[in-house]
Formats: structure tokens, C-alpha cells, sequence
């Protein structure tokens, strides 16, 4: 969310510490983190709070068949991040680890031909779907750095993106 907020110039703040003395004091729907206020509105999970950002800048699928990948593609990195996350919580972690480093180039496969020659996920124009992208992809080649050596295309994707919009 704050790469995001970064990228779009958005004004954030970040106030942890005072959580727990005001949660059920904001006026949330469901009082968690991360929240957003937005004029009137108040906005909980992360996924809403990426798409209000996302809409509101415009960096989100344009034609109807951009809007069809843009769910397509998201829900499926969204699946891809929880299954690492499940993976490095699990108890039998050492155990699994090896069958998902088995199925991770063929699931890497699916975004190097989704992404194809485009600069972004959708095409020529960066969408949320790209931010999301680069945080599946980025967190697997943290937990295997070499997973992406066989996909250039996707390190390009990646180099881009730090490059392009956040020097990191």
C-alpha cells in the first residue's frame, strides 16, 4: 500500500502506535489495519484500500478485457502470495519447502507468458495489478533468489519497475 501511496503522490501517515487507543473510536467498518480515511470515506482491507487508490489514479484496467485480466491476474498472484505465506508460517516448513520450489517455475511460466513482450502486465500503461505483481514477485526471488533467472522477461519486469518508479 505505501508503494502505492508513494507512486501516487498520496499523503499518508503511519500511526501504529496510537492503534489500539483509537481503533473503535474511528468510525471504521471493521476496525483494522491498515485503514484509510479519504474524505468520507473510511476504508478497511488492504485490498479495498489498494483499489480506492488505484481507481482514484486511474491505474486500473481501462477496456473490458483489461478489467477481465486485471481480476484474472490479480486473484491468481493474490493465490500465489498466499500459498508462500502458508508455506514460511507452516510448522513442516522444511518438509513442503522443497514441492513448492518444484511448482514455482511452472507457475512463474503463466506470468512470463501473461506478460509476454508488454512493458506491463496489461499493456503499455503501469496498473495496481503490476504493483502486485512486483511484491509476488520480488518476495519469491527473496525467498529463492535464483526462481526468475530462467524468465528474463520478468526480471526486466522487475528491473523496470524499481527503476522506472522507485530506485530502491
Amino acid at each position: 500500500i505505501c508503494l502505492l501511496q508513494q507512486y501516487t503522490d498520496s499523503s499518508y501517515e503511519e500511526k501504529k502506535s496510537q492503534w489500539l487507543n483509537e481503533k473503535f473510536e474511528l468510525g471504521l467498518d471493521f476496525p483494522n489495519l491498515p485503514y484509510l480515511t479519504d474524505g468520507a470515506h473510511k476504508i478497511t482491507q488492504s485490498k479495498a484500500i489498494l483499489g480506492c487508490i488505484a481507481y482514484k489514479h486511474n491505474l486500473c484496467g481501462e477496456t473490458e478485457r483489461e478489467k477481465i485480466w486485471e481480476d484474472s491476474l490479480e486473484n491468481q498472484l493474490m493465490d500465489n502470495q498466499m500459498q508462500l505465506a502458508r508455506l514460511c508460517y507452516n510448522a513442516d516448513f522444511e518438509k513442503l519447502k522443497p514441492g513448492y520450489l518444484e511448482a514455482l517455475p511452472a507457475m512463474l511460466k503463466f506470468y512470463l507468458q501473461f506478460l509476454g513482450k508488454q512493458p506491463w502486465f496489461l499493456g503499455d500503461k503501469i496498473a495496481l495489478v503490476d504493483f502486485i505483481a512486483y511484491d509476488v514477485l520480488e518476495r519469491n526471488q527473496v525467498f529463492e533468489p535464483k526462481c526468475l533467472d530462467a524468465f528474463p522477461n520478468l526480471k526486466d519486469f522487475i528491473s523496470q519497475f524499481e527503476a522506472t518508479h522507485f530506485p530502491l
